[in-house]
């Protein structure tokens, strides 16, 4: 009686187990389609549009202008243009799908690869699914109505409120502020020693192979800069128990203008954050799909 009831036991573990990878090849299935891809490939265009706007704006507030300098700002934006209701969806839906791409990419990719290495690939898919996700979301508020500009300054500022009054909150900010920082570190070095090019399918054109090469570090170094500023502001911001000074990326480029010659590094990066922009339009194109 009891090996039949172990029988039976271990036949329902087994089936749950082959229903389990059938629904993990199906879901590989989806992921590697063609149709998603095109849509994934849409994303990196639509975060180039972003980028632009960004660094627009950016260059607005070095030459006195107004505007919130990050990406609410820059999806408000996006919303006034012509045909802005169909912008928003037609980018909500590119992000979404090339933020579940990297997903993909962090649950089924990189099995080849050795242990260490393939930690480190599928943390940064899914580090990258993250960050396109929340691009989603701010699209889709805005294509709801719900949206502001700004938001994303007071969410940064609320969020680091709430979290310095949790038990281990400051030291958790100052660690989130310190990777955050790093993060841009490595961006501007990866843009400094080209290492995006092996992302790329490079075209054969000598001129175009530069142009791309010249877009992706100026971009690279830009976008690591402002990463690197809001970092610092998030750590700085919990360390001095001040969390009104965590105010994301709008902040970190208002205080980068607020310092000696800051309305010519604030143009700089502005335009640095532009190169990154057309950049990530041309990677639509030529990026290397890992799949």
């Amino acid at each position: 009686m009891n090996h039949s009831a172990a029988a039976r036991r271990t036949h329902k573990g087994t089936a749950i187990k082959r229903e389990l990878k059938q629904a993990a090849d199906a879901a590989e299935d989806v992921t590697n389609s063609r149709a998603l891809e095109v849509l994934a490939r849409a994303g990196f265009a639509a975060s180039g549009i972003l980028h632009l706007l960004v660094g627009a704006i950016a260059i607005r507030l070095a030459t006195g202008g107004t505007g919130s300098a990050d990406f609410s700002g820059a999806v408000a934006e996006l919303a006034t243009q012509p045909a802005g209701p169909f912008l928003l969806w037609a980018s909500f839906a590119a992000c979404a799908a090339l933020a579940i791409w990297q997903a993909s990419d962090a649950i089924f990719d990189y099995t080849h690869l050795p242990a260490k290495q393939k930690a480190a690939n599928k943390a940064k898919a899914a580090a990258q699914a993250v960050v396109f996700a929340g691009m989603a979301l701010t699209l889709m508020s805005f294509a709801m109505g719900t949206g502001s500009d700004g938001d994303n300054r007071k969410a940064a500022s609320d969020l680091t409120f709430s979290l310095m009054k949790a038990p281990g909150g400051v030291a958790l900010l100052v660690l989130l502020g310190t990777a955050i920082a790093v993060t841009g570190v490595v961006y501007a070095i990866r843009g400094l020693r080209k290492s995006f090019e092996k992302h790329l399918v490079l075209p054969s054109n000598p001129t175009a192979r530069t142009a791309v090469t010249v877009l992706g570090v100026a971009g690279y170094v830009a976008k690591g800069t402002v990463l690197l500023l809001t970092g610092l502001l998030i750590a700085i911001a919990a360390w001095q128990s001040h969390p009104e000074q965590s105010t994301g990326l709008d902040g970190g480029l208002r205080g980068l203008r607020d310092q000696p010659l800051g309305i010519y590094l604030l143009a700089a990066v502005g335009a640095g954050l532009i190169c990154y922009g057309v950049f990530m339009i041309v990677r639509a194109k030529i990026a290397r799909m890992i799949k």
